[in-house]
């Protein structure tokens, strides 16, 4: 029913009517006890009977009444007189967004500002547990003086509900159960989840959002059809087309954001609408800089008004600037003349930078091209609590291995970045040593169940800060997060990512928290690598995967967990994970290893190329598959594989000795020395390079030199008996008694003319097929002191064993 002007309703006289829409009809009043004027939202009496209808007008009204944010309507009152039930609100003096749109093409600041109040005031009610999952033109209004208001909340959800209460959807639930053509929402502005009719969540307001946004630059709608059938076929079937297709200005940035708001996986769009709305901030920030610089007409940044269009008589919150000609200078000073202090310090700050020619390195990362290498530092645990140490460790380590997976980004690897741990050490040194573009630093607070996290993206070479972030979760949103940040850190990288790139950073490989906990803390005592703390791994593995048995990642820690020597269970645990996913590089790149291991060179290399394809910047698998080339004899293609590795890892100790043997085997005797000098350098208590720069020293003769590096071994094991019997038998009886007392196997034996004894025991070693006997096969191989014994027979055949697949 309409009211007429002059009725009463209550102590409310009715003015005018306002609209009608699907709940209710909505009238200009004048509050008689308070004498203002307010807005007055009635449901008819002859739809009250009507139970939805009824339920979701009340819900309408506990949405809306429970928020308190200038960007969302204020409800001053919710009643009922005589069988009308009514909602009173304040009254807006304004437009809908939907008449700005008909009236004119909204410029990119308008645009900006208004996506960005509707984000804030969405921000507030989803951190209030609503969503309102009805965002369109007709429900945003704008004030005469640019302040943006979300109206209607008459299809919220409450989605944090006490568990006793009533479940407030069942009837919608229904009705589009038994009707599968009936959604709630407008068609055009739906998301993919809410047009099937699915659980709908606070992502859903997110891809609403983007419906708006596109469409406030486009002109017209990203999804659009002849009827509501074809508009949900668009949006469940359909991309829109590019931006720059209707606006040739639209920055490269504003396409990726809308492009995530509109990504039809809710798991790949924006999470949480705050780090949508930082984007668009920084967007219209960098916007109104330029504006300025160009002399042209936009908004002070940060002001929360909105001036929609160059009519000067308009109302405005500032001066129009002229439209003529001027100097980057003038318009600088007129600004500083006219603003407030802290833009007049920012104005001033750019007049400088202008004046030394700064300008282009200052903002010369905004326009360059992508950033192509990057190290992750170790995020700072300021919790102040060491029990939450392998949370810091732990998103450090997961970050840096969704960011290399990315085929265009070099990401140095843990071992590298760990090393800088706990130091002070500047960005310009870690970049040059590192030899990266770029750092990432993090810090890390956990309090309770919620959990901050603060990003700083630098560029090693000018210190400069290119992006800063902070995102604020519950600790049980912990997985989602990582997703969200590493697409936001390659945004930032300027990264073309590919639709297979995104669905790499979009992988979960659990959706529950606490395994995925568990298993972080597994990797931090995993890589202790020795004692008690190492041993505790074990536990936290075998918890994850018990708590999900389909957590691939969780079987690869314990795989990473057993020793060689319990090879079977080690194949165990990869083959399980590689049954649950078979995309793992890591858990390929450790099969090929063990293949290596049984001789098994064609899968072995199968395994290991598959690792690389899947990831080309997982290290160890270039590392293992340089030693796989290297022992079948292939060097050149070895270097290759390991130089690689190095590029990735240069500070790994396992690449770094591999690469030295590969010199000592290949000829480059005196270049071996240098890097196991290198090696020993880094890691001081690195028995293995003890013990082979000691054999590069005998491949020159230098045998005093050779004699120390193996005692310096044997003490390093603990052994200082053994340490001391080599030195003093070489003190008292040279070179030959020396070899007596250690003749390291077959080669010390063969220098000592015990031929014999060599052969046996080269071939007790090709039989048994026990750790590490591939690798001393193919030393054997390519020792000069084994010459003399090199064409036996039984030398022959333990050698193929080593030979690679025809």
């Amino acid at each position: 029913m309409t009211m007429a002007s002059g009725s009463q309703l209550g102590p409310y006289e009715i003015l005018s009517p306002l609209g009608a829409g699907g709940m209710g009809e909505v009238y200009r009043a004048r509050d008689t006890r308070l004498d203002r004027e307010v807005a007055i939202k009635v449901l008819p009496a002859s739809l009250a009977d009507d139970a939805d209808r009824l339920l979701r007008f009340a819900q309408e009204a506990k949405a809306a009444s429970a928020l308190n944010h200038p960007n969302i309507i204020t409800i001053h009152e919710v009643g009922e007189i005589e069988g009308l039930h009514f909602i009173v609100t304040e009254l807006i003096d304004g437009n809908t967004l939907r008449r700005e749109m008909a009236a004119e093409r909204l410029s990119l600041p308008a645009a900006l500002e208004i996506a960005a109040q509707v984000a804030s005031a969405l921000a507030a009610a989803h951190e209030a547990g609503i969503t309102h999952r009805d965002i369109k033109p007709e429900n945003v209004m704008v004030r005469r003086d640019g302040i943006i208001k979300v109206l209607d909340f008459g299809l919220a959800k409450l989605t944090q509900r006490p568990a006793a209460e009533v479940d407030t959807e069942a009837a919608t639930r229904a009705k589009v159960m038994t009707n599968p053509g009936t959604v709630m929402g407008t068609p055009q502005y739906m998301s993919p989840e809410q047009a099937r009719g699915q659980k709908v969540d606070a992502r859903s307001d997110i891809f609403s959002l983007g419906v708006v946004l596109y469409e406030m630059i486009a002109g017209r709608p990203p999804f659009d059809g002849v009827n509501a059938l074809e508009v949900i076929g668009a949006i469940l079937n359909q991309e829109p087309s590019p931006l720059k297709q209707h606006a040739a200005e639209t920055p490269d940035e504003l396409q990726r954001i809308v492009s995530k708001a509109l990504r039809k996986n809710r798991e790949q769009r924006y999470q949480h609408v705050k780090d949508l709305l930082i984007d668009l901030k920084d967007l219209k920030q960098e916007a109104e800089i330029a504006a300025k610089l160009k002399g042209k007409q936009t908004t002070e940044p940060g002001a929360s008004t909105v001036s929609l269009h160059p009519d000067p008589t308009a109302t405005l919150t500032g001066e129009i600037v002229e439209h003529h000609q001027t100097s980057s200078s003038k318009i600088i000073l007129a600004e500083i003349k006219r603003h407030k202090l802290g833009v007049a310090l920012t104005l001033a700050l750019l007049l400088l930078l202008v004046a030394v020619g700064g300008y282009v390195s200052f903002f010369g990362r905004r326009t360059s091209g992508p950033i192509a290498s990057l190290a992750v530092m170790p995020f700072v645990n300021a919790s102040g609590n060491a029990e939450v140490e392998y949370l810091s460790d732990g998103m450090t380590e997961t970050l840096i291995k969704s960011l290399s997976q990315l085929p265009h980004l070099n990401v140095k690897s843990r071992s590298s970045v760990f090393r800088y741990k706990g130091k002070e050490t500047d960005a310009k040194t870690i970049g040059k040593e590192l030899n990266v573009e770029a750092i990432l630093n993090g810090r890390v607070v956990q309090r309770g169940e919620q959990l901050t996290l603060s990003l700083e993206l630098i560029n090693a070479q000018t210190e400069n800060v290119i992006w800063t972030d902070q995102y604020d979760r519950k600790s049980s949103d912990l997985v989602a997060l990582q997703n969200v940040i590493a697409r936001d850190v390659s945004s930032k990288l300027k990264i073309q990512l590919s639709g297979a790139d995104l669905e790499k950073l979009a992988k979960n490989y659990t959706n529950d928290p606490e395994a995925y906990r568990l298993y972080l803390q597994g990797r931090f005592y995993w890589n202790k690598r020795e004692g008690k703390e190492f041993e505790r791994a074990e536990g936290y593995f075998q918890q994850a995967v018990a708590r999900d048995p389909n957590f691939a990642l969780g079987y690869i820690g314990l795989a990473d967990f057993k020793e060689d020597s319990d090879r079977p269970r080690k194949k165990e645990y990869i083959r399980r994970a590689l049954e649950i996913d078979n995309q793992l590089a890591e858990a390929h790149a450790s099969l090929g290893y063990q293949y290596m291991i049984d001789y098994n060179w064609a899968e072995s290399e199968r395994e290991l190329k598959r690792a690389i394809e899947l990831n080309p910047n997982y290290p160890q698998a270039h590392q293992w598959d340089g030693a796989r080339l290297m022992m079948n004899g292939k060097y050149d293609a070895a270097r290759v594989s390991l130089t690689r590795a190095l590029e990735l890892d240069p500070t790994s100790p396992g690449i770094n000795f591999y690469y030295a043997v590969f010199l000592l085997v290949s000829g480059r005797n005196n270049e071996s020395i240098q890097q196991f000098k290198k090696l020993i350098e880094m890691e001081p208590t690195f028995v293995w390079a003890h013990g082979f720069l000691a054999r590069a020293y005998r491949r020159n003769g230098n045998h005093e030199d050779c004699v120390e590096e193996r005692a310096r071994s044997f003490e390093l094991l603990g052994n200082e008996e053994r340490a001391k019997a080599v030195r003093e038998s070489f003190a008292k009886g040279g070179w030959k008694s020396y070899l007596r007392e250690d003749p390291d196997g077959p080669s010390g034996l063969a220098e000592l003319g015990e031929y014999e004894k060599a052969i046996e025991t080269i071939v007790r070693q090709a039989n048994r097929g026990e750790r590490g006997s591939g690798f001393w096969l193919f030393l054997h191989r390519t020792d000069p002191f084994l010459d003399p014994i090199r064409d036996d027979p039984r030398f022959k055949e333990a050698m193929k064993r080593l030979d690679p697949p025809q």
